[in-house]
């Protein structure tokens, strides 16, 4: 089991459970006991990322989907209801994204960004709810510092993010008497994931965003997996509607330490 966390019992749908951030927190649900499912559009990376989740010993499933097409997201969401019972703990967390100035995009790339994250978001969220154990289940939504840092080349994930953030808050007001508990997790720089692989793909840009963490260095998956297990936990049982940075300090400094990577090789404006 991951430390003082126990889900043994617990079932956990991960929204863009296949890589990075995403896949390490179901990691980290099934190392604490926990049925896990995943959902991505990628069957190849469903496929992988599933052999790495039976590692673990539990029960797993993987289901291929769009997070922008709701019915085929219910679908994956009945489909675990029947295999494992209720969906004690939902993770939201598809995304897009790629460094580009406003006047360097078309409508359908801003779109599209927006589409995948806020609406993604909101079908997940949606969806689930007549699946969720209630009372009892807990919401996570995987957003970003974009959510409330205004950054250049990320007018469209800053737009995306903020409004999964204030979504969060909604559902938290409208959900809390149901007994599901709603919260957003916003992780800093994340090395080895396919985000800091697209804003800082050079060692130049690597040094800048290290240089500006006050805790001086990248983040790993698990840093953030294990807030995740707390957020999901007993022990958070009275916290709801928070938007929690884990982020090395990335907050501290606006916007600041994400424009330095992207201007040390990312966009040329």
């Amino acid at each position: 089991m991951s430390g003082i966390f126990d889900y043994r019992g617990k079932t956990v749908f991960v929204a863009g459970g296949s890589s990075g951030i995403n896949l390490g927190i179901a990691e980290s649900f099934a190392a604490a006991g926990a049925a896990i499912a995943i959902l991505s559009r990628s069957q190849p990376r469903i496929d992988a990322a599933l052999e790495r989740l039976k590692a673990q010993g539990g029960p797993v499933a993987g289901y291929a989907a769009d997070v922008r097409n709701y019915a085929d997201v219910a679908a994956a969401l009945a489909a675990t209801h029947a295999q494992f019972g209720e969906i004690d703990v939902l993770v939201s967390g598809a995304a897009g994204n790629f460094p580009a100035t406003a006047l360097g995009m078309s409508a359908n790339a801003f779109k599209a960004v927006v589409d995948i994250d806020l609406l993604g978001t909101f079908n997940v969220m949606r969806a689930s709810h007549p699946f969720l154990r209630k009372p009892g289940a807990a919401i996570i939504n995987i957003s970003a510092p974009q959510s409330y840092n205004p950054m250049p080349y990320q007018s469209h994930v800053c737009a995306a993010k903020a409004g999964v953030d204030m979504v969060t808050r909604c559902l938290a007001l409208e959900w809390g008497g149901d007994g599901i508990r709603v919260n957003s997790i916003v992780p800093g720089p994340i090395d080895g994931t396919e985000g800091m692989a697209r804003l800082a793909p050079t060692e130049a840009a690597r040094a800048a965003v290290v240089r500006r963490l006050p805790l001086g260095r990248m983040g790993k998956p698990e840093d953030v997996a294990q807030l995740a297990l707390f957020l999901a936990s007993a022990h958070a049982s009275w916290i709801t509607g928070a938007v929690v940075p884990v982020d090395g300090g990335l907050s501290l400094g606006g916007g600041g330490t994400i424009v330095a990577a992207i201007e040390a090789g990312v966009v040329h404006a």
